[in-house]
């Protein structure tokens, strides 16, 4: 079965590379480009890709934007961010918007491939080394679970972190809803770890370990594992890293 993919960059020659890496296996077609993101979101509701390979910063409407836009259609399109390490809020934005994963522009073609078929298969670009640096890097971005107790400029209700205090009040309340065991995967999914990881964390089947997860995803109603470890830092159910990431591989 072909994996359709839809190439969204300003840059033709990014687009060009991209396309030579994925069109040269035999079941990943790319079935179209874009350079902005308004056109990106037309196309993707025209051709209905399985992927989409978004870039984030765009003239016009950005690859942010035209996330929101693609995932609110409702269709099955799956989104895809490239981005550079410096942005990694915009990233954060775009997991927001309804991406399913991200990874940096310089990644190794099969990194690019594995991710690629990876999403189209329903799942999300969560495990690898990398999105766990990610994750650690841009951390600090995510509002801090106490901040609506918080005073001053930018704390109160209509401020940044009054906002994330009241995001955060509102995950814990959906958060009531997972059992112990469930929290414990979570805690686990939000780490990085893979579902035979968690197993062997946990003592759990595997098997078991993957219908938690789904019923994890079903009560907090969220799309996929990447939403749900974004979930797990806003309410405070993981900590980012006291250390800030390494990049020495």
């Amino acid at each position: 079965m072909t994996i359709s993919v839809l190439l969204v960059d300003d840059q033709p020659l990014l687009r060009m590379g991209f396309r030579m890496v994925i069109e040269s296996q035999p079941d990943l077609k790319v079935v179209g480009e874009a350079g902005d993101g308004a056109a990106a979101a037309l196309l993707a509701s025209e051709l209905a890709p399985d992927v989409v390979v978004m870039d984030v910063r765009m003239p016009g409407v950005d690859g942010i934007e035209a996330t929101r836009r693609i995932a609110a259609a409702g269709g099955s399109s799956r989104v895809l961010i490239l981005t550079t390490f410096d942005l990694d809020q915009y990233v954060l934005a775009g997991l927001r918007a309804g991406a399913s994963g991200f990874l940096l522009k310089d990644v190794p073609p099969a990194d690019l491939l594995a991710a690629i078929r990876t999403i189209a298969a329903g799942d999300a670009v969560v495990a690898p080394n990398v999105t766990r640096r990610l994750l650690d890097a841009f951390a600090h971005h995510l509002p801090d679970p106490d901040a609506s107790s918080n005073s001053g400029p930018g704390t109160g209700p209509s401020g940044a972190a009054g906002r994330g205090g009241a995001r955060a009040t509102a995950g814990a309340d959906r958060l009531d809803r997972l059992t112990d065991r469930e929290r414990d995967v979570l805690g686990e999914l939000a780490a990085g770890l893979s579902n035979a990881e968690i197993a062997a964390r946990l003592v759990l089947s595997e098997a078991t370990v993957k219908t938690h997860v789904g019923r994890i995803l079903a009560k907090l109603e969220l799309r996929d594992r990447v939403q749900a470890v974004v979930f797990a830092y806003e309410t405070g159910l993981i900590r980012p890293s006291a250390n800030p990431p390494r990049h020495d591989g």
